[in-house]
């Protein structure tokens, strides 16, 4: 299993707080950096800026929103952060969901699973220097009876073959990641309920022909270090509450769907009832402990490795780890602690 570090560059402050976190763990041996966007800064350019500032560290997007770009438009930036970085580029894309898609975007959020799967194959076809032509129910290109033309990408990047990840949450989207992708970028990822999402994307894996251990398995995990892991909970709690409570409409929010399938149904309604209702602390205080434990490296570092081992064991490739601190010192230092606690139990050598 592998380490990689998921940055969270929601602000100006921890922005640069990031470009510093990428160039720690590109110093201690991580594999991966990813960096993600919602409706605040882009991560095209946080990317360019790590690869930029680091020497060997993977630089990853999880993920490029789907409906953010025009899929050619993304293979684009793919090949410029593939040759700026020297080959070391992951594509990971996303739906989003109904609320930034029709509401940031103006993109309908309709049948999502199309739009990805069209998307992800004129992709490719634009990283392999193949002129696009397409005919789909998302996508037409060129669009018939006018001036344009069949083009090809008109430069040469490092790689035809990008690895391309894709972050699903649902049965049939991780079916469809398993079927078509490289990664699975997954969240709130436990490993006790590891192996269902692992049975659909090994579904989607033999449907698409392809072997169970191509497909890279990225667990983006939170990390806090400390003595008591109940008190190490509490900065994730306003993080999982805006997930599982305003990620989404009350009738479609991917992200409390899972809490539910993973046994906390009825915490998951309380936390969105409260966060819907604008109490955004009480929200957070209503997550409850286990299911922060369960999705998170929580307490010293002895507890650390035990999880990072059981991780392993359940099936993750990667695993990508967020830290939550009040400075940058204490997110370098948890990096610090996962890569030891990871080389003391000889994870990713």
């Amino acid at each position: 299993m592998r380490l990689g570090l998921t940055l969270n560059a929601s602000n100006a402050a921890n922005l640069a707080a990031s470009i510093a976190l990428a160039e720690e763990a590109d110093r201690l041996g991580y594999d991966v950096c990813w960096a993600s966007e919602a409706y605040g800064f882009d991560a095209a350019t946080v990317l360019a800026t790590v690869a930029a500032r680091t020497k060997r560290i993977g630089i990853g997007s999880a993920v490029f929103q789907i409906p953010a770009r025009a899929p050619a438009m993304t293979a684009m930036t793919a090949a410029t952060l593939d040759t700026l970085s020297g080959g070391r580029f992951r594509l990971g894309l996303g739906v989003s969901g109904p609320q930034v898609s029709e509401g940031w975007y103006g993109v309908p959020f309709a049948r999502p699973l199309q739009r990805t799967r069209e998307y992800v194959e004129i992709v490719r076809t634009v990283l392999r220097r193949e002129r696009l032509s397409f005919a789909g129910e998302h996508h037409t290109l060129p669009l018939p009876g006018g001036p344009g033309k069949a083009l090809r990408l008109s430069v040469r990047p490092p790689r035809s073959d990008v690895p391309i990840y894709i972050a699903a949450v649902g049965p049939a989207n991780l079916r469809l990641t398993g079927e078509i992708a490289d990664g699975w970028l997954g969240i709130f990822v436990s490993a006790s309920y590891l192996l269902e999402s692992l049975r659909h994307l090994r579904e989607g894996r033999r449907a698409g022909g392809k072997a169970d251990s191509s497909l890279d398995v990225v667990a983006s995990v939170p990390v806090v270090v400390g003595d008591d892991p109940a008190t190490c909970a509490d900065p994730i709690r306003a993080y999982a509450a805006l997930y599982l409570g305003g990620m989404g409409s009350r009738e479609q929010n991917f992200y409390n769907a899972l809490a539910v399938r993973m046994g906390y149904a009825d915490a998951a309604a309380r936390v969105q009832d409260l966060y819907l209702a604008r109490q955004h602390r009480d929200a957070a205080a209503a997550v409850p402990y286990e299911f922060i434990d369960q999705t998170s490296l929580l307490g010293p570092a002895d507890r650390i490795a035990e999880r990072l081992e059981q991780y392993a064991e359940a099936g993750v490739s990667t695993l990508s780890v967020l830290p939550f601190g009040d400075t940058v010192e204490q997110c370098a230092a948890a990096l610090r602690t996962v890569a030891e606690a990871a080389k003391a139990r000889g994870i990713g050598e």
